[in-house]
């Protein structure tokens, strides 16, 4: 089974297409590999409700003036999926811009802040600390110490308060009903939204039509089992979801088919867990040692960041479903092994 894209085309910066009744598809630019994002403006009665913020940078918020401009009614209300910071970025100016209040969840807005913040566990000294456990070279971990905290860098405020969604909760958006779903695995509380009436999911970044999303453990949670929590959100994401829900995902084009999707990241992280496994037949190894085992290309340190968390994120799901066994050599290295039958 394939996906199928109703549009080929995606919108320019700074204008709007509309994917479904009173519904439109923004699109702005991101200064990474992956070079945009999909944001989402809904009709609300008189006003308007915006899904995701975009990158903090001059020209998302040019962008933005243009969007703002050309809308007939104000911006009522402001709903952000996670706290990464081409979804929440520019909350705050929007806020500033717009007097529209922020709706978000709990586990979201308060990781954006202890991020920002680099307290409890987060933040660029306990990462490195994390990597080197995981047997990252010295001369790696020094560029991550000296390149800080990237994410500060890129959000310049944060908003102080917020309407808290959590899950089981439904946003009414011009009289329609928005289910709130709650993923695990890319971010604490991920929120996606799904509208039964329109057949429409804004999907964030758990579900993406071509690229796998990043999933991570991080060093505040060194045991989680992140990629098993992101299997069984899919797994709940898919069941009874009509196959004719458009997708709206943060990246990529809109698309049907979400059974199809889910049983294909599936079976992508099965293969990749398959091939870690058998790297660890004949001796332990190190999540830093298996990164060209994961990732058959060149890593920059921003790469390399994210090729560390989704390889410990496999590593502990092996762990923890009785794959491999885990142990902490005398130089303070974790390696994980295959159970000797």
């Amino acid at each position: 089974m394939s996906l199928h894209y109703p549009h080929s085309q995606a919108p320019a910066v700074g204008e709007r297409i509309e994917v479904a009744p009173g519904l439109f598809w923004l699109r702005m630019p991101l200064p990474f590999q992956l070079d945009h994002i999909n944001l989402w403006l809904l009709r609300d009665g008189d006003g308007w409700t915006i899904v995701d913020t975009g990158f903090p940078a001059d020209a998302v918020r040019e962008a933005w003036l243009t969007i703002l401009q050309g809308l007939d009614g104000p911006v009522t209300r402001l709903i952000v999926t996670h706290f990464h910071p081409d979804h929440l970025g520019l909350a705050a100016w929007l806020m500033e811009q717009t007097g529209a209040p922020l709706w978000m969840t709990s586990g979201e807005f308060l990781t954006a802040h202890v991020v920002w913040n680099e307290v409890g566990g987060h933040g660029a000294r306990y990462m490195v600390e994390q990597f080197r456990q995981h047997g990252l070279d010295a001369e790696r971990l020094a560029k991550f110490a000296q390149r800080g905290s990237g994410y500060r860098k890129a959000v310049p405020a944060l908003p102080e308060f917020y309407h808290r969604l959590k899950a089981g909760d439904a946003v009414a958006v011009d009289g329609r009903k928005w289910q709130i779903i709650i993923g695990h695995g890319h971010a604490p509380e991920h929120m996606a939204l799904y509208c039964a009436e329109l057949g429409v999911l804004i999907s964030g970044d758990m579900l993406l039509p071509r690229i796998s999303t990043n999933v991570s453990v991080f060093a505040a949670t060194p045991d989680a089992d992140a990629l098993g929590w992101f299997l069984d959100s899919l797994g709940e994401l898919a069941v009874g979801m009509p196959e004719g829900t458009l997708v709206l995902p943060s990246h990529g084009l809109p698309f049907t088919g979400v059974a199809a999707r889910v049983q294909a990241l599936c079976a992508h992280h099965e293969e990749r867990l398959q091939v870690l496994e058998e790297a660890c037949e004949d001796a332990p190894k190190s999540a830093a040692e298996l990164l060209e085992t994961l990732f058959q290309r060149p890593l920059d340190t921003h790469q390399t960041m994210f090729a560390m968390g989704e390889a410990i994120a496999h590593l502990n799901h092996l762990q923890q479903t009785g794959r491999l066994s885990r142990s902490t050599d005398p130089d303070g290295v974790i390696r994980f092994m295959r159970h000797q039958h």
